[in-house]
């Protein structure tokens, strides 16, 4: 038995990125931990969504929990850094906030709980975070020490395929069932080419467990988003496949599963 560790800036970011390996990894019989910056205070939310007087943190620690579950985590923690919104907002620089929080403190935290754990995977995110914010951003900068501090030995950053993402916009343009759905064209700052992407794991068969563990994040993700309104085929080509960049591996995918002998 392996451990892994996944870690993410939000809450429901692990299962839009890495809900299938994570449910993969646990069914195989490995340990499963995740780990979460921030508590998501900056999210948005419908109105009347919330209890009078319930904080948006709150709801999204226990959404969390909830998709950990459904994903096989065995334990769940939060570094207890505040949310720094979307990139050049004022809540950037915030005190407390993430983006503010030097690499090596956080570092530091992240880097306990992988000695703790004895971890042997770590993921985290590319080098511009998926897609710019400044959380995921601070998420490859902080993973990328802690697993030099640690001594973790694989380190996965968690990607966007921006040529699968382009082939599939291209195929579904014409679907009747993804109109009015917004197919929005990914461009150089949303996830990496294919050439640079070294790791790609089929997570098909718990497309079931991931698109749950998104519905159990109810306060971000309604059944009308992008993630839950699509067709099951379409919801395939855009999520059955996890995509990482390994360093020292490659040119080209070369790896299929991120827990592979151990």
């Amino acid at each position: 038995m392996a451990t892994l560790v996944t870690f993410h800036a939000h809450p429901d970011d692990e299962c839009i990125g890495c809900g299938g390996i994570m449910r993969k990894a646990h069914e195989e019989g490995h340990r499963v931990v995740l780990v979460v910056a921030t508590r998501g205070e900056h999210g948005e939310v419908p109105d009347g969504f919330l209890a009078e007087g319930e904080p948006l943190w709150e709801r999204r620690v226990a959404e969390t929990h909830a998709s950990a579950g459904i994903l096989g985590a065995q334990r769940v923690e939060f570094l207890g850094y505040a949310d720094s919104g979307m990139m050049g907002t004022p809540t950037n620089d915030a005190p407390g906030s993430f983006w503010t929080t030097p690499v090596e403190d956080a570092a530091h935290k992240l880097a306990a709980i992988l000695r703790e754990e004895s971890a042997d995977v770590l993921t985290c995110y590319d080098d511009n975070g998926g897609y710019g914010h400044p959380d995921h951003i601070m998420v490859h900068r902080v993973g990328m020490r802690a697993a030099e501090l640690a001594g973790t030995p694989r380190v996965y950053q968690n990607t966007i395929n921006r040529d699968h993402m382009l082939r599939g916009r291209q195929a579904l343009a014409n679907v009747p069932e993804l109109a009015g759905i917004d197919m929005q064209e990914p461009d150089e700052s949303f996830g990496k080419p294919e050439s640079v992407i070294t790791a790609a794991v089929d997570v098909t068969p718990f497309l079931g467990h991931k698109r749950h563990a998104m519905r159990a994040h109810a306060s971000q993700i309604s059944e009308q988003s992008f993630f839950l309104a699509m067709p099951d085929e379409a919801f395939a080509y855009a999520f059955g496949t996890e995509w990482f960049i390994r360093e020292g591996q490659g040119p080209g995918i070369t790896e299929t599963d991120l827990l592979a002998g151990l």
